[in-house]
């Protein structure tokens, strides 16, 4: 992961921005752009400080899940071709879940109302490690 970072951000404000964002649901079409990119940064730069990460991704079909996953991934510096699981491709609500420490997923069927994404951050470091979210599931689409 190589994302360079604006040299005002600290892992004391990224910490506090992703945490602005815990059970709640925030919608993307009203936040301002340097907002998104504050938010943006300061999930890049926690990922760049911590050990691994575990994504949970809530989406209303398998499709728009595994495009979050991949661009949260691509955006986190992992370069990994993901196989979609066609056997789970199903219309319907789904929860996936990916570990970069085996750096792969699985989906089940999910009956929740949220929707975003979950960032959970392995560290020896407090400040570091967690799990925040949701965050907006197009978050890093065309960027």
């Amino acid at each position: 992961m190589s994302a360079s970072q604006p040299a005002d951000l600290t892992l004391d404000r990224a910490s506090k921005i992703l945490k602005s964002y815990d059970d709640s649901i925030q919608v993307i079409n009203t936040k301002p752009l340097a907002e998104l990119d504050e938010l943006r940064n300061s999930l890049l730069l926690v990922a760049n400080l911590s050990t691994s990460q575990n994504l949970g991704i809530c989406a209303s079909d398998f499709q728009q899940g595994f495009s979050a996953l991949t661009s949260y991934l691509e955006a986190f510096g992992y370069q990994i071709n993901l196989e979609q699981d066609k056997a789970n491709q199903s219309h319907e609500p789904v929860y996936l879940k990916f570990s970069t420490q085996k750096m792969s997923y699985y989906s089940s069927e999910y009956t929740g109302e949220y929707r975003g994404v979950l960032v959970s951050y392995q560290s020896e470091d407090d400040l570091i490690a967690g799990t925040y979210g949701h965050f907006p599931l197009n978050l890093f689409l065309n960027n």
